[in-house]
């Protein structure tokens, strides 16, 4: 009997000293508290050193194909043996004509520097057609005048630049027409060949 009282009054003690508020507390707390956020020390990065791009590219090559050489295909003996005989008939055509032909000089007068200018292409072995080339010639250059004068240097009836040089042919070249012919004749020889050369380059070009 006596233990019984004893653990009556030890529950009624005891019940006493629990707050019955005391769960709705914690209760409370733990719906109202924030929640943990596990966040770790910020972070900073710092970069050592200098640092530069490079940029490269691989190498290359070019190869360059060889040319093609395509063979030219040999004459013929046909084609040959006509090409050779045109060359030769143009040849005998120049050789015979001598340059471009001319209209017909005449008969000069006696004593005139067109008669002396006949003496001396007929001593050359030349005919007519290149007397006839020689008149239009000289025609056109100084009209067979002794003392014709171009500005250029020019003179006499072959137009010699600089007249000075007929001074090769005689010393009186600046006068006698003998003497510039004579000169205008070995220039057309050396230079043309015939007067009927030099004639055809003059009717091209102007000049010879």
């Amino acid at each position: 009997m006596p233990a019984l009282s004893f653990f009556a009054v030890f529950g009624f003690v005891g019940g006493s000293l629990v707050n019955p508020l005391q769960g709705a507390d914690m209760a409370s707390a733990a719906v109202v508290a924030p929640p943990l956020q596990k966040v770790g020390p910020a972070q900073a990065y710092t970069a050592h050193g200098t640092y530069a791009d490079a940029v490269d590219r691989d190498g290359y090559g070019v190869t360059k194909p060889a040319p093609v050489v395509v063979p030219t295909p040999a004459p013929t003996a046909e084609a040959t043996t006509g090409t050779t005989a045109a060359t030769a008939k143009t040849a005998s055509t120049a050789k015979t004509t001598g340059g471009a032909a001319a209209p017909s000089a005449g008969t000069p007068d006696p004593g005139s520097a067109k008669a002396i200018a006949l003496d001396m292409v007929t001593a050359r072995g030349w005919g007519a057609d290149q007397y006839n080339c020689l008149v239009s010639l000289w025609n056109k250059e100084s009209g067979w005048n002794v003392y014709a004068y171009n500005p250029s240097g020019a003179y006499g009836i072959p137009q010699s630049l600089p007249g000075s040089k007929m001074a090769s042919a005689g010393a009186d070249w600046q006068t006698n027409p003998a003497t510039q012919i004579t000169w205008g004749l070995n220039y057309i020889t050396g230079v043309y060949g015939t007067p009927c050369g030099a004639w055809g380059h003059s009717v091209s070009y102007n000049w010879y």
